[in-house]
């Protein structure tokens, strides 16, 4: 599998097809493990960082799961590939600036990858449409389980599984759900449920996850911390807020359209027309109007797009995806120019097809 061929499909998590996908993008599962008998990442040194790569490699290569995945050199990576494997949420921006060996385990589908090197050892993430944890948590489980057979993971019975940083040690699990809330930022009730959510140890991040920014109304909803807690409990945890947030939402619609049908459809069909006309668009506006039109298909107030193919267009339009597409850089002002190009060749073809 090579990067080019990745930049031209969409991982299944972008599908649309799981459950409530009008507002839950994807559910995600993330796991830390650490190896015996090597410090923290911080404290590696050169051969150290080196030695876990190859023990690991040497690990997935006699299992079963090692003819269905790529493993990626990432420390060979250039700039711009690495930052695609950023936009594409299957590696980290830790991985990505860090220094000396570090690699990453591509599924071909994107269902998982699997990171070395990051801020720990190892760093396991499970992507499934919609809203679907269960799913998500079956396969994260068979992965780590299938792994701790050739591996020795650090762990004491007094802590759990021990990692970098103190939030994560226990069990190592965050779950994660990322939903797309467009009615509640233009109600203006999206910072009551921040505050809400804040209260009960839900932590709220933006589309690119830890300090990224809020960007086309996505937001990632996760919990805190794991000490103490089973994975049972912080499943259980996400999936009791995120039901309520999607509930929310929902009202926050119905609350547009009962309001004004017809400013909202208006408004729905400006940012559709400015998406398929300008001439040059920035990534930031792209995600603003690709957020409208998203919102206003699922409200049936468009009918001729399919949510998949504005579910690729939000990571798609991204900049190192355009430049991966198009074969070569791009300054920032080509990139605004190819970007209003690349959503016109898609959004006027509402039958769908060659996308």
């Amino acid at each position: 599998m090579k990067l080019d061929e990745l930049a031209q499909q969409s991982g299944e998590w972008l599908s649309g097809k799981g459950p409530e996908s009008d507002i839950v993008i994807s559910s995600r599962i993330r796991l830390a493990r650490n190896i015996a008998g090597f410090p923290f990442i911080r404290k590696c040194s050169p051969k150290d960082r080196a030695n876990i790569t190859t023990e690991v490699h040497d690990a997935l290569s006699g299992l079963p799961i090692s003819k269905d995945v790529e493993y990626v050199d990432v420390a060979k990576l250039g700039e711009l590939d690495r930052q695609f494997l950023m936009e594409r949420q299957l590696i980290s921006h830790e991985l990505s600036e860090a220094q000396g060996a570090r690699a990453v385990i591509l599924d071909p589908k994107e269902r998982f990858s699997i990171m070395i090197n990051e801020e720990d050892h190892l760093r396991f993430q499970v992507m499934q449409s919609g809203l679907d944890l269960e799913s998500a948590w079956n396969r994260m489980d068979e992965l780590d389980n299938v792994l701790e057979e050739k591996l020795t993971y650090s762990y004491t019975t007094k802590l759990g599984y021990l990692t970098a940083c103190p939030t994560n040690v226990g069990t190592g699990l965050r779950v994660s759900v990322m939903l797309h809330l467009p009615a509640l930022v233009a109600t203006k009730q999206i910072d009551k449920v921040f505050r809400a959510l804040n209260k009960i140890n839900v932590a709220v991040r933006g589309l690119f996850g830890e300090g990224s920014q809020f960007m086309g109304d996505f937001y990632q909803i996760s919990n805190q911390t794991t000490l103490g807690r089973s994975e049972v409990s912080l499943m259980e945890r996400v999936k009791e807020v995120v039901p309520r947030i999607i509930d929310y939402e929902r009202r926050a619609r119905e609350f547009l359209v009962e309001q004004s049908k017809e400013d909202l459809s208006d408004n729905v069909s400006r940012a559709l027309g400015i998406l398929c006309t300008a001439k040059k668009i920035s990534s930031e506006e792209t995600m603003h109007y690709l957020s409208k039109v998203r919102m206003g298909v699922n409200l049936g107030l468009l009918n001729d797009i399919k949510i998949p193919i504005l579910n690729k267009l939000f990571i798609q339009t991204q900049p190192a995806h355009l430049q991966k597409l198009r074969g070569h850089k791009l300054s920032v002002a080509d990139r605004n120019i190819e970007r209003a190009i690349y959503l016109q060749q898609h959004l006027r073809n509402p039958s769908g097809e060659n996308n």
